[in-house]
């Protein structure tokens, strides 16, 4: 998942952006489609920007949580990296992130998925603020590389 809306106010710092009206009002609407549309999350990565923080907060997603700073400003092979060291048995795992890395994301994991045509289309297209790649893994997570995922859903909450 991308982070919602963000506000730019003068002197704060890219890090600490916090949401804009608009992501507060998007980040609960994400919240109820991922409850509506998968499994219960069973662990949330989460990048540590106040952005970040502040959308996985109004989701209403309760599940342990890891801040890392290295989502921040990654590519997504550090996100592999960070996916791969989830422990063994967690199920359905969330990561919230920020642009260009979570399209990028999506994208590499699911290259190769010939069923998926029209949604790489929409996320190569666009993955506005919000937005949320549902992708299907079979195995660990430590065992996640790019092309081991199928892309099952795409949605923009608004």
């Amino acid at each position: 998942m991308r982070h919602a809306k963000s506000d730019y106010p003068g002197g704060v710092t890219d890090h600490d952006r916090p949401l804009a009206e608009r992501g507060d009002r998007e980040a609960p609407l994400a919240g109820e489609w991922i409850r509506a549309h998968t499994p219960e999350v069973d662990a949330v990565l989460c990048s540590t920007a106040t952005r970040t923080r502040q959308t996985l907060a109004r989701t209403g997603i309760e599940a342990p949580v890891e801040y890392l700073d290295e989502l921040y400003d990654a590519v997504p092979g550090t996100v592999i990296a960070a996916i791969n060291a989830v422990s063994p048995g967690v199920g359905t795992l969330l990561v919230v992130g920020h642009e260009p890395t979570t399209s990028g994301l999506a994208l590499g994991l699911a290259d190769g998925d010939p069923d998926a045509e029209q949604l790489a289309a929409e996320i190569s297209a666009k993955f506005p603020t919000s937005a949320i790649a549902m992708l299907g893994v079979e195995g660990e997570w430590a065992d996640l590389e790019p092309g081991g995922a199928r892309l099952l859903a795409f949605h923009v909450p608004r």
